[in-house]
């Protein structure tokens, strides 16, 4: 995921401030400790299979990632 951050936040540059209604998607590495990092360069999509599918508590997983994410994009919104 880390060096795919820096082409999140280009792509993200792109699209703002277009008449467009673009999400843009991550797939793969998506976890507790990297949703936040791409939620903040700009992502809106996140595929988390193995963080989801592999845990004991996928609901609980799930739940987890996405309060990160909102938490993130909550914090990029107000800078």
């Amino acid at each position: 995921v880390q060096e795919a951050l820096p082409k999140i936040r280009r792509a993200r540059e792109l699209i703002r401030g277009r008449d467009a209604a673009v999400w843009l998607q991550v797939d793969g590495g998506v976890s507790e400790e990297t949703i936040e990092r791409c939620a903040e360069a700009g992502a809106d999509v996140f595929v988390a299979g193995s963080a989801v599918y592999g845990a004991e508590d996928r609901a609980g997983a799930v739940e987890a990632l996405r309060a990160r994410a909102e938490r993130a994009a909550a914090r990029t919104a107000s800078e």
